[in-house]
């Protein structure tokens, strides 16, 4: 990588060879840059687009963008202090690929709160450069609209392979679902007994959410929560969500699924990205764009409300002449 001005800068920071291929930069970072690409690198305001897993020193997962099944885009923040990991980025170019060690305690000693529940020295991070555009103050306009060519074609990427993902997911699960004319499926896990609601009931019901690569991103259980390394404490204790049905507050797909269950009932619901967060994808970039949800729903209790609207029924057939 040959980048002049990073290259004195490095150099007058003192950084060093240290163990394992590493190498040694302000506040404990450690990097080692496996793949090194010729270009420009990163700078503040800078559109970016990356893959990164996140793990700590037990090789606990903390983040991985290949688990989310697109990778994580931002404008390129400026470095809290020399040694984090936005200083760390700013090493790189598009195509490098690094491995870069966080020193936590050095981190808390720059002001900055240590990660709840993080025990060891270090948060270690694997990261993948897959796009950078560059800012440009001088043509700001041209700038933003490289940025949105990105986004329209990625966009374009995730609707095109929607329904063959989707289609492989059902496949390989071997899953027999019913689908709606809303395009949602359901596969019943566990028919339920009891009563089935309408819109205007409230209803509680568990439930765990993921995407197509079986990462949950959500969900109602403690124990659920703490096997896939996502619970938090401080969140209000983990209980059945309640919820009025037809008063909005949850994505359609969701609505629709439990519209289908009876009280005791299971189900798992395949719920295509047209009733969930559609073409803009989930604010903080947890969710992209067109991507389906799968939920797992379990419909605890329902509270009819007298007011709703009863099922409707089928309109008599006329007889056979």
């Amino acid at each position: 990588m040959k980048k002049g001005l990073l290259i004195l800068t490095v150099t007058a920071l003192g950084f060093a060879a240290c163990s394992g291929g590493f190498k040694k930069g302000p506040a404990g970072l450690e990097y080692n840059i496996h793949t090194d690409v010729k270009g420009d690198s990163i700078k503040e305001g800078d559109f970016i687009s990356l893959n990164i897993v996140a793990k700590t020193e037990k090789d606990s997962s903390l983040f991985n963008s290949y688990e989310m099944g697109r990778p994580s885009e931002a404008y390129f923040p400026k470095p809290v202090y020399p040694g984090d990991i936005f200083y760390a980025i700013k090493m790189l170019t598009k195509g490098d690929s690094a491995t870069i060690k966080i020193n936590l305690d050095s981190a808390v000693a720059k002001g900055q709160p240590r990660p709840a529940g993080i025990k060891g020295k270090y948060l270690i991070y694997t990261v993948k450069v897959e796009e950078v555009i560059h800012k440009d103050t001088a043509h700001m306009q041209d700038f933003q609209a490289k940025v949105e060519k990105y986004f329209k074609a990625e966009g374009e990427k995730a609707k095109a392979a929607e329904v063959t993902n989707l289609q492989k997911y059902i496949n390989d699960n071997k899953l027999k679902p019913t689908k709606l004319p809303s395009g949602l499926q359901i596969v019943t896990t566990k028919e339920g007994t009891g009563e089935q609601p309408v819109a205007g009931d409230s209803v509680l019901v568990n439930y765990t959410g993921k995407i197509l690569s079986g990462k949950v991103f959500d969900t109602s259980l403690e124990d659920v929560a703490k096997k896939n390394n996502m619970y938090n404490p401080q969140r209000a204790p983990y209980s059945p969500l309640s919820v009025v049905l037809g008063k909005g507050g949850i994505i359609p797909g969701f609505e629709q699924g439990v519209l289908q269950m009876k009280k005791g009932g299971k189900a798992t619901v395949l719920i295509p990205s047209s009733l969930a967060y559609g073409e803009q994808g989930m604010p903080g970039g947890m969710i992209g764009p067109f991507t389906p949800l799968i939920f797992e729903l379990e419909l605890v209790n329902v509270f009819h409300n007298p007011n709703a609207a009863a099922p409707a029924k089928p309109a008599p057939t006329a007889p056979a002449k």
